[in-house]
This record gives structure tokens, C-alpha cells and sequence, in this order.
């Protein structure tokens, strides 16, 4: 099926441009060049790094980034201006995506110009970028609105003044596959032509492809769809569309997806949604007993990609909707072995904790296992004493003492806020015993008066093994030292427990 595109797509990136548009996300020229280095590696073309014309602080990241000497095209967004141009040579870009308006919609209302006007300003500015020794991409803005006659005139032209290769932008993300099938390939035959996609209608990926179908050489993407409105064509599912569906291999380090999506989620602070194809915490999370069940005997029942491809891993989470298969793997998983009428059991319990609404951790699970299996687990932690000093004029600090494997520890620790400064005093005290981190933390208020309970679950990690783990109290602080001591318990026992022992 590869056949029905070019020899070889390329991937213009527009995440630390169009990307960067996002309503609240704002990168400085050091967190740029950190994506920018990861974009290069994992195999990117070009990099639009931004808009020299922006500010001071995008030409610094701009600068940054052209002299680090990446594998990649560094590229700047300019308007059909000689200064956005020239700032692009002074600082260092090998390209410029020039950006002219084509329909009638931008060139009058937006402009208030005519046609032949805006052709002029294109073809000028053309010829001073490549004055400047700059390669050109004449960029057609809202291209999907245009009158295709002067649009193809406009690409024809501006190739014959020295553009070096087109780019189609459906601004407003209205194109249709259908019509890119139609528009694109009388384009395509003029230069190497781009695609350019948003999201609005939820289209930007189809429409991508479909260009790329039909002639178009480059796709312009973004990490994690990110981009203004509903976002840019996401850079992972077109890759992943591409490799899965049409047996396209790309030259894209397909294992490098996740870790770079969760890099630019961590820097922009726009978290990955739950459900996001490709990279959200959901994508290879399987809970349906069904599913569940599938996925341990065969994964390709309910996984169109393998995790391990992009660089994740399966999970499989226990609660109402589980069957007893799934609960049985996670169960050896954590060593524990069961007979039939056990199992039958801490299934049921485990309906009965979804049924209430809660979330079913690993430490829940080891409890109710522990509770079946009737097994004396002595905790390796006991907590003696603990206290928190906060305060608007006192800098956050807890202190704790601790009985670890029967010695005494005691610990204090500061932190940025009450919670902080004990997540970091406890995980300190037990740092002779074993390094374990808090990877990750999450509060749920369970809605009602000022007393109402408030449940904290923490993911912890240790030698690469990750457990979760739950606290519930009235007090914040004291749910969240209650779930990492239960959490650090789980961890620190699998070293010394032999669990399960079955009567058969």
C-alpha cells in the first residue's frame, strides 16, 4: 500500500511555533532548544522554531537553536515582510515558511488588499529570502478557501521567482479528504508540496493523510496536536497511521513518541488527554474483562499497535468491569498464587470497591489479597511521629520519625507547601533502604462541608517497579503521608515475602 505516496514523506514540525500558539503555553529559548534537540533526534525534517518577528525571546531561541548544530532544517515563520525576513537570516535559520494570504475571505477583509497586490508582496519577498541565502517555503494561507485557479498561478509563479517548495494550509480546518483528493494533486505537480491541517472539525489527521495520498510530500504536524483552537494534525497518529494502517515505513524513531510527547506536555503544561489516540495514559490501559482478558492471551485482539513500539508499556487496571483472568495475571504479577474459590473471592471484593465509585490501586488489591490468603504481613514501615510546620512567614517543613525494619529514623525536610515538604521528608527516611520515587500525585475532594474526606493517590517507583497507592482523610497531609506509607510498605515487602502459599 506504501506506493500510493512519495518516496519519502517529510515532517515539518510546528510545535514550538504553531504549537507554541496555544491559549497559556509559552516556552523560553532553553525549554525550545530541550524540544527542539528531541525533535531532531527522533527524526524531524524541518523545525519551525518559531517567528523572529515575535519577540526578543524567539529570536534568542531561534539563535539557540540554529547554532547547536542539529541534524534538522531550522526554519522561521515570516509574513511577505523584508525585516521578518531578514531577522530570519541574522539569526540563523537555514529556511523561512513564508506565509501569504490566498483567499479572498483573508486578502480583503484581513488586508484589505487585492489579489494582484498580494502576489506582488509573495514574489518580492520571495526574492529578497533568497537575496538573504535562505530557503523558501511559499506557504498559501486558508488555502482550502481559495479560488484553486489563482492559488495554482500564485505556486506556479512563485516557484519561477525561486520558492523552493509550496505548503496548502486548511487554516480553519475545513478541508474534507475528499477535496484534498481533488485539490492537491494539480498542486503537487508544480513543486514538493506541504500539508498543513487543523483540527477544528476533528479532520486534521484524514485530511493529512489524504494529502499525503494524493501527491503531497511533507506533512506539518505538531507533538501531541498541539496548536490554537482544537490544535494542529498530531505528529504521532499521522507516523503511526502511516506505519499501521498504510505499511508506510517512516524514517521516524518510533520508540522516542512517548517519552518526547510527555516532554512537551511537562513544558508546555498542557497535560495529554486521558484518551488521546497514541500517547494518552489510556491508550494501552485495559480494564473490561473482555478486553482484559484478550490483551494477556493475545494482544492484537484489542491493540492495533504495540506499546513497546512507541515506548510504553501495558497496564492492566483492576476494577467493576474485571474478570478474573485479568485479576489472576495481576495477582502473579505481585506473586501471589491462588485456587479457584480464593480467586472468586478477591474478584467480588474488587467489584465491590468499583461499585463504590473507587479507583482499585495495587495496595488495594494486595490488601484484599492479603485479607483472602489470611497472610500475617508485618509492615516493614511503622510511623511514630509526624508533624508540619507551615505558615505565611515559616518556610513549609515536616518532620517525621519513622521505625524502619525495627530501627528508629527520624527526619525533617522542607518543600514548596505542607504536602511537598512530607512526600520529601518520608521518602528521604527510608533512602537507605531502597530509592523510591514519587512519580507521580493525585487529589480527589470528595465533594461536602470543610470536613469532608479527601483521597490522594500516589504512583511510586522502585528498581523500575511502579505501584500505586491510596489515602483517604479528612486532613490532606496526613491522606497523603498515609498513602506513601502504605505505597513504601507494598514496595519495600516484595523483598521479603513469600506470599500466596495456596492449601492445595
Amino acid at each position: 500500500m506504501s506506493v500510493l505516496f512519495v518516496d519519502s514523506i517529510r515532517f515539518l514540525d510546528t510545535t514550538l511555533r504553531d504549537g507554541e500558539q496555544t491559549p497559556g503555553v509559552s516556552l523560553n529559548p532553553e525549554q525550545k532548544l530541550e524540544i527542539a534537540v528531541k525533535l531532531a533526534d527522533i527524526g524531524i525534517d524541518v523545525i519551525e522554531a518559531g517567528s523572529a518577528a515575535a519577540s526578543e525571546g524567539e529570536r534568542q531561541a531561534i539563535r539557540l537553536i540554529s547554532d547547536v548544530g542539529l541534524s534538522a532544517e531550522i526554519c522561521t515563520y515570516v509574513r511577505a515582510l523584508a525585516e521578518d525576513i531578514d531577522l530570519a537570516a541574522d539569526y540563523g535559520a537555514d529556511s523561512v515558511h513564508l506565509v501569504v494570504p490566498v483567499s479572498d475571505l483573508h486578502i480583503v477583509k484581513k488586508l484589505r488588499k487585492t489579489r494582484e497586490q498580494v502576489a506582488a508582496m509573495a514574489f518580492s519577498a520571495i526574492g529578497h529570502a533568497k537575496d538573504r541565502g535562505l530557503i523558501v517555503e511559499l506557504s498559501g494561507e486558508d488555502a482550502s478557501r481559495a479560488d484553486q485557479s489563482f492559488l495554482c498561478d500564485l505556486f506556479t509563479e512563485g516557484i519561477a521567482r525561486g520558492a523552493d517548495r509550496l505548503c496548502f494550509c486548511d487554516t480553519v480546518g475545513v478541508l474534507t479528504p475528499e477535496k484534498a483528493a481533488e485539490l492537491i494533486p494539480p498542486l503537487a505537480t508544480i513543486a514538493p508540496l506541504s500539508i498543513h491541517c487543523h483540527d477544528d472539525l476533528g479532520l486534521g489527521l484524514a485530511n493529512t493523510l489524504a494529502a499525503l495520498k494524493a501527491g503531497a510530500s511533507c506533512a506539518h504536524t505538531t507533538i501531541n496536536g498541539l496548536g490554537e483552537r482544537a490544535g494542529n494534525t498530531p505528529f504521532e497518529e499521522v507516523v503511526m497511521s502511516l506505519e499501521i494502517l498504510y505499511g508506510y515505513q517512516t524514517h521516524i524513531k518510533k520508540e522516542q513518541i512517548y517519552s518526547l510527547a510527555s516532554l512537551v506536555s511537562r513544558l508546555t503544561g498542557v497535560p495529554l488527554p486521558v484518551n488521546k489516540a497514541v500517547v494518552g495514559e489510556m491508550a494501552f490501559t485495559h480494564e473490561s474483562g473482555i478486553h482484559a482478558h484478550g490483551v494477556i492471551r493475545e494482544p492484537t485482539t484489542y491493540e492495533s499497535i504495540k506499546p513497546e513500539m512507541i515506548g510504553r508499556k501495558r497496564r492492566i487496571v483492576l476494577g467493576k468491569h474485571s474478570g478474573s483472568a485479568s485479576v489472576e495475571a495481576a495477582l502473579n504479577e505481585r506473586n501471589y498464587t491462588t485456587d479457584a474459590t480464593q480467586l472468586k473471592e478477591i474478584v467480588k471484593r474488587i467489584k465491590q470497591l468499583g461499585d463504590e465509585g473507587k479507583r482499585v490501586t495495587d495496595t488495594d488489591l494486595m490488601a484484599i489479597a492479603d485479607a483472602v490468603l489470611a497472610i500475617d504481613s508485618k509492615p516493614v514501615i511503622r510511623m511514630r511521629q509526624f508533624t508540619v510546620v507551615t505558615g505565611n512567614n515559616a518556610i513549609p517543613t515536616a518532620s517525621v520519625t519513622l521505625e524502619v525494619n525495627g530501627q528508629e529514623i527520624t527526619g525533617a525536610s522542607s518543600g514548596n507547601g505542607p504536602v511537598d515538604a512530607a512526600m520529601e521528608v518520608l521518602r528521604k527516611s527510608v533512602a537507605d533502604v531502597a530509592d523510591i520515587r514519587l512519580e507521580e500525585y493525585h487529589v480527589d475532594a470528595i465533594h461536602g462541608g470543610t470536613d469532608a474526606l479527601v483521597e490522594v493517590t500516589v504512583r511510586l517507583s522502585k528498581d523500575g517497579k511502579i505501584i500505586t497507592s491510596r489515602g483517604a482523610r479528612t486532613d490532606i497531609i496526613m491522606a497523603s503521608v498515609e498513602a506513601m506509607i502504605a505505597g513504601m510498605n507494598r514496595l519495600l515487602r516484595e523483598e521479603h515475602e513469600t506470599r500466596g502459599k495456596n492449601p492445595r
